[in-house]
């Protein structure tokens, strides 16, 4: 037995002594901080008779002298912090150059002309070109820069829409990052401003009826702060050409005893109908149409409850195509008779499959986008409903596109996945033959990397798909750089996709690790709902699970991960690390949801309660919130991860009083010697229209600040 016993011993003192080396590493690179006192208050909230202290309530006015005080204490001890850490320019300076390489979208067509964005590398916009179509592409001309909308590059495009004839435009334009926007009317022969700009528009497209204007959606500005103050009332409007925008029609909303948090107004490509979807949560929706060629005509109810999700996609002459969830988690397509449209006459067109669908329209087809454990299949069926073929994809990844108009004879496509740039395809309908149309030169070499999907088992036994993706021949030693990445919510999808920060992250090592967590939309609606109100801990539960994962098989250690998400998935990464802060050495989350018990009181934050549910629903909801909500489950006397909290100063979509409550509490408990710093970057809001220099200098203090405190003293790569 002593032969046996020995060398396991010998193995562990081993591995014992390598994880004590690699801790004295990390206290190294230690960097003292002082941070800045955050006051309390005595704010209480009483819910269902338990009193919730709020002591950080007053930084929910984003308003105020002191807020903007504090903003301004916080980041001066993160980048006093971040300016020490001596590789950090190095990140820069590797972003720029591998961000350098120009991009370029597919063509569309309008009018007489065709259009396409395209940036030369590092302009903080994409510049929209266009040249008369049939002449040579090389005849380009800048049509729309927004570069310059704004000196320093934070002023950006929000949106085109463009008329029947193509001969007038309208745009979106987004100041700081907000979500509210302005529309501006151009003559788009002439690129002259026709007429005054429409204001405080948010959540809207712009679907025009013919050339006479356009269906916009918006709320009634809201009182007290712009960025941060409850809407929930959205409506729907018409703009007339050539008239004010207080004598716009309010076309649906604004009914007080029935509110619609989201309403949404488009138009048939034959301009017969009008079509508005009204919603009260990010999930489900009513259907309503309206028949434009007869003014007299009234709205008309298709689905008059929110319990599905349901649209029109495409319609010949009163027979409607919708895509919908109603029997049919995974989505199919049905036919109905616009005279008579509820679901009692609908026939199924497509029906649905094992798989998820995504369809679009284009050229007088219908292509079918499957998701296949997170990958596409694609499938093109003509009007009749038959079969035309499966079309092939360039290989395993994501694929984008393939809309048009219905008289064109070719499509374009995108594809990428997580080592593979972007690249588009031309696509001949009739034919079913891609060429590639365009592959942009970039400093990457695709194929010193790999990228393989693994399922693992969650709490419950769920088995759950990850995609994790590497250089080559990488040891399974325990001691890579890893990030965990994840959302899981509101019925989103994570599907491969090419990032240059990620890239850049791999140049230096360092392992990208990505898990289709419940919640998301990857196997349809049943597994949405399996992550929502008291099911969101199975989110929580299935990263923890992956994280686990990579490093019972040696992707990675404690002391080598980072977990990282955004949005709801900032919410994700606060659940995780105040649920399990010995799992993981660095947490990343990024404008996050983190006050579960009011995040509903903010701008349209009411509308997400089909995922989360809200603290005055019910006893056992409040409850359930209360024992996840990252700011509330901040404990004294637990050492945290080292943790950077970044936010937008203009985020109005979760507003950064979540980010910025989070930290203080953290910075108030944190035990040890882990740093907490919130990084909150100005003149920003939820992710947008982020210029790119703002982008590289975020990451490459996101990046320096995770393989500092993982103890590198240089780069990886050095």
């Amino acid at each position: 037995m002593k032969k046996i016993i020995l060398p396991f011993i010998i193995l562990s003192l081993i591995a014992c002594k390598e994880d004590k080396d690699q801790k004295k590493e990390t206290q190294k690179n230690k960097i003292a901080l002082n941070y800045p006192e955050t006051k309390k208050v005595d704010t209480v909230n009483t819910y269902f008779g338990t009193e919730v202290k709020d002591p950080y309530r007053w930084l929910e006015d984003d308003r105020s002298e002191e807020t903007e005080a504090w903003v301004k204490s916080e980041n001066k001890v993160t980048f006093d912090y971040l300016n020490q850490i001596p590789y950090r320019d190095s990140l820069k300076q590797r972003l720029s150059k591998l961000w350098n390489y120009e991009k370029v979208s597919a063509p569309y067509k309008e009018g007489d002309y065709t259009y396409f964005s395209k940036n030369n590398g590092l302009q903080n916009q994409y510049v929209i070109y266009r040249y008369k179509t049939g002449e040579d592409p090389s005849t380009a001309e800048v049509f729309l820069d927004p570069n310059k909308f704004s000196e320093d590059g934070t002023t950006s495009l929000g949106g085109m829409s463009f008329s029947e004839d193509g001969k007038t435009l309208a745009y979106a334009i987004s100041e700081g990052g907000s979500d509210w926007r302005k529309v501006i009317v151009m003559n788009a022969e002439t690129k002259e401003i026709t007429e005054d700009t429409l204001v405080d528009i948010k959540f809207s497209g712009m679907s025009w009826k013919g050339n006479e204007g356009f269906f916009y959606s918006s709320y009634d500005k809201p009182k007290g702060s712009e960025l941060s103050a409850k809407t929930d009332q959205h409506k729907l409007y018409y703009h007339k050409l050539g008239t004010s925008q207080k004598e716009d029609e309010l076309i649906f909303g604004g009914n007080e005893a029935e509110k619609h948090r989201y309403v949404g107004g488009s138009v048939t490509e034959d301009n017969k109908y009008l079509l508005i979807r009204a919603s009260v949560s990010t999930s489900g929706n009513k259907l309503f149409l309206k028949d434009l060629e007869n003014p007299e005509a009234e709205l008309k109810t298709i689905i008059g409850t929110t319990e599905t999700d349901t649209y029109v996609i495409e319609n010949e002459g009163s027979k409607l195509y919708l895509v919908t969830n109603k029997n049919a988690p995974n989505k199919k397509i049905v036919t109905v008779d616009a005279a008579n449209p509820s679901p009692e006459n609908w026939v199924d067109f497509i029906p649905e499959t094992e798989n998820v669908l995504s369809p679009s329209t284009g050229g007088g087809y219908f292509f079918a986008e499957y998701m296949e454990d997170a990958v596409s299949a694609v499938k093109q069926y003509d009007y009749e409903g038959n079969l035309v073929r499966e079309v092939d994809l360039p290989g395993l990844g994501s694929v984008g596109g393939f809309g048009g108009k219905k008289e064109e004879k070719e499509l374009y496509f995108s594809f990428t996945n997580y080592i593979t740039p972007g690249s588009i395809y031309k696509y001949n309908i009739e034919e079913g033959t891609s060429e590639l149309y365009r592959k942009p030169k970039i400093d990457f070499k695709a194929e010193d990397y790999e990228s393989r999907q693994v399922f693992f088992a969650s709490k419950d036994g769920t088995k759950v798909p990850m995609i994790i993706t590497h250089k080559k021949e990488i040891e399974l030693n325990g001691k890579n750089p890893t990030i965990l990445y994840g959302y899981g919510g509101f019925n989103i999808s994570l599907t491969p996709s090419f990032s240059i920060t990620n890239a850049v992250w791999m140049e230096q090592g360092g392992i990208y690790a990505v898990p289709n967590l419940r919640g998301g939309g990857e196997y349809g609606k049943e597994w949405h709902d399996a992550g929502i109100k008291t099911k969101k801990q199975n989110v929580f539960d299935d990263f923890i699970s992956a994280a686990e994962y990579l490093i019972e098989n040696k992707y990675t250690s404690q002391e080598f991960l980072a977990v990282r998400g955004g949005s709801n998935g900032g919410l994700l990464v606060g659940a995780t690390m105040t649920q399990r802060p010995d799992l993981m050495k660095v947490a990343l989350p990024a404008v996050g949801v983190l006050d579960m018990l009011r995040y509903h009181t903010f701008t349209a934050g009411a509308g997400w309660a089909y995922d989360y549910g809200t603290a005055e629903d019910s006893k056992e909801m409040f409850e359930y919130l209360y024992n996840y909500s990252p700011v509330h489950n901040i404990k004294d006397g637990v050492e945290y991860p080292a943790t950077l909290v970044t936010t937008g100063d203009h985020d109005d979509r979760v507003v950064p009083a979540h980010s910025f409550k989070f930290a203080a509490e953290l910075q108030k408990k944190q035990t040890g010697n882990n740093p907490v710093l919130i990084r909150i970057e100005t003149n920003a809001g939820h992710g947008a229209g982020t210029p790119v220099s703002k982008t590289i200098e975020q990451y490459a203090d996101i990046y320096g600040f995770t393989l500092w405190n993982m103890g590198f003293k240089n780069l990886p790569s050095e």
